[in-house]
């Protein structure tokens, strides 16, 4: 399929991208990403704004990634979408029983019929060729849009899915799991809901990204289903024949001065119980990338480095590989998918646990979204740090959880779900 592209240069690259989220509620389908300018060594475009489904792909989990395949073959141009955790029922032998408040398709891509992508000042601008001449009215109408301000009473009751005294009976169950040799690691997430509710979408995610500001924040509209992502987290990368993943395990707040940031800086470093949690998970995908990799080409780039974000610091690992121009890119994604850094390991048997412990079916929730290029290239986020939003059934979500292993401490996992929490709380009941 070909592409009209037209490239421009704007003066207020962030007026231009307010513009451009606002102008995207008139699509039924769009995909909106922004690295926030987080400076990693990895970004390639400092935004991307996908709309318009020229040709989609919607499905359940079963044969899921055959169908992806298929269709990204097919399409052989840009699609954008996502991967639910639940694609792990594809990938093993696997079941999803628990409730879902949401009901998103387990996978979802499309191919758009207008793509906006943006690095620095320059705006790249990829139109289906039908399209094209709706290029200059488009920008006319996207210098011109006026934000949709809410007329929504907020009326969010935040309610907890599992109370206080039920988390630290299932985190005793897992740690009971861990002291058998079950598993080492188990991360375990928990649902924070709200009822007969009603948010205005592009304002919830706006204020929520204004606070967080996190490298892989999306926004995404599939009809009356939204995604508002504050997501810190890198799930997989492929840039040529090179693919990356960035696993996040150790989390630390935030201080209000440097100083003290400082020293909470050099304690996640160095906290045994935080750098065994992510060298767990660095281990597994080690091992998960090692089944699509050139033999001998896996490494680890960075172990346990401290990224500071906003709200938290975190601990992030990269490890890298390289894969032959024959292997297909939706089979590296199966490869590993769902991500280590939200299962835990062994994976099978943390998947197992967390799936008879947890009470909601996780759905986008520690999914993955991102899009494919033209030439087979792709990247994804995690869905973690997310307000998800049934508009027809008037019900808002959002999910957190933290990596349970031998020497976790009840109380002090559920403060750290407690502190990822905390953006997604503040901007629904402080969003008018």
């Amino acid at each position: 399929m070909q592409r009209t592209n037209q490239i421009i240069q704007v003066s207020n690259i962030s007026e231009f991208k307010t513009n451009l989220l606002n102008w995207t509620h008139q699509f039924k389908t769009a995909v909106w990403l922004d690295s926030n300018n987080y400076q990693q060594k990895h970004s390639s475009l400092d935004a991307v704004l996908a709309v318009g489904a020229f040709s989609e792909i919607k499905s359940n989990y079963k044969n899921a990634f055959a169908a992806l395949k298929k269709f990204q073959t097919k399409t052989n141009d840009y699609i954008f979408g996502y991967l639910s955790y639940d694609l792990k029922n594809d990938v093993e032998k696997l079941e999803s029983h628990n409730f879902d408040g949401l009901h998103f398709p387990d996978l979802y891509f499309f191919q758009p019929k207008k793509i906006f992508l943006i690095k620095e000042n320059t705006v790249e601008i990829k139109y289906l060729n039908q399209f094209s001449s709706e290029i200059e009215t488009d920008l006319r109408n996207i210098k011109l849009i006026k934000s949709q301000k809410s007329k929504v009473e907020n009326n969010i009751k935040i309610k907890l899915r599992i109370h206080k005294d039920e988390y630290f009976q299932k985190i005793n169950s897992i740690l009971n799991h861990i002291h058998r040799g079950d598993i080492y690691e188990a991360s375990f997430c928990q649902e924070f809901y709200s009822e007969n509710s009603t948010i205005n979408p592009v304002e919830v995610y706006q204020n929520l990204n204004q606070i967080s500001k996190p490298p892989f924040a999306t926004f995404l509209k599939l009809n009356d289903k939204f995604l508002l992502s504050a997501s810190p987290e890198r799930y997989l990368k492929k840039n040529g024949n090179t693919v990356i993943s960035q696993p996040i395990k150790g989390t630390e707040k935030r201080a209000n001065s440097k100083k003290e940031d400082s020293i909470l800086i050099k304690e996640l470093e160095n906290n045994p119980k935080e750098r065994a949690e992510n060298i767990m998970i660095v281990d597994l995908v080690r091992n998960d990338l090692s089944r699509s990799a050139i033999k001998g080409s896996v490494k680890v780039d960075e172990l346990c480095k401290v990224y500071t974000f906003e709200q938290v610091h975190q601990l992030i690992s990269t490890i890298s590989c390289k894969v032959k121009p024959s292997i297909h890119p939706v089979d590296i994604i199966k490869d590993t998918f769902p991500m280590g850094s939200m299962t835990g390991a062994p994976k099978i048997s943390a998947m197992k646990i967390i799936e008879e412990l947890e009470e909601t079916k996780r759905g986008l929730y520690s999914g993955a979204v991102g899009y494919f290029t033209a030439n087979g290239d792709f990247d994804f986020n995690v869905i973690i740090r997310s307000i998800l939003y049934n508009k027809s059934e008037k019900y808002v979500s959002y999910s957190v959880g933290g990596a349970i292993t031998a020497q976790s401490i009840p109380e002090k996992e559920y403060e750290e779900c407690l502190l990822k929490a905390k953006a997604m709380k503040h901007v629904l009941l402080n969003t008018k």
